[in-house]
């Protein structure tokens, strides 16, 4: 068994591709439009994976933007995505300040939570071991729910 991707669906094509790409750093790595089907599927790799998803078509997110307009309810059952991240503090800090509301802030130098805006949750993880707690985010709060 090989894992090979975990797919959403998206309301706002434009803007995931934002959130997940300039923001999170992902990469598109492909994308396959379907007239008949009026949907649009998009492949996106973390740069470290790239490599892998080149030669194995996985671990990648497959956005899926059907071109009809539907709204999308997350359920808990869902539960998130996670990244490995170098720097949490550095990306939490260019998340905030492109409007991303850290909803769990990496009080820990550890973990930190966000939302797509798909109101996907989205877990960040520092690399190696936790970094040294700082300011603001050791006594920022939590906001909303992830």
């Amino acid at each position: 068994m090989q894992y090979l991707h975990t797919m959403i669906r998206v309301s706002d094509l434009d803007a995931t591709l934002h959130f997940f790409c300039d923001l999170l750093g992902l990469k598109e790595v492909r994308r396959k439009e379907n007239d008949k089907g009026r949907f649009t599927l998009v492949f996106l790799a973390a740069p470290e994976d790239e490599p892998r998803s080149a030669e194995l078509k996985a671990p990648e997110l497959e956005l899926t933007y059907n071109w009809d307009p539907e709204e999308y309810t997350g359920g808990r059952n869902f539960g998130h995505l996670a990244y490995r991240v170098d720097d949490i503090y550095a990306l939490c800090e260019h998340l905030q300040a492109n409007g991303v509301t850290i909803n769990r802030p990496p009080r820990d130098g550890h973990m930190a939570f966000v939302r797509s805006p798909d109101n996907i949750s989205v877990e960040l993880l520092q690399k190696g071991e936790p970094l040294p707690s700082q300011e603001p985010w050791a006594s920022m709060a939590n906001s909303g729910s992830w």
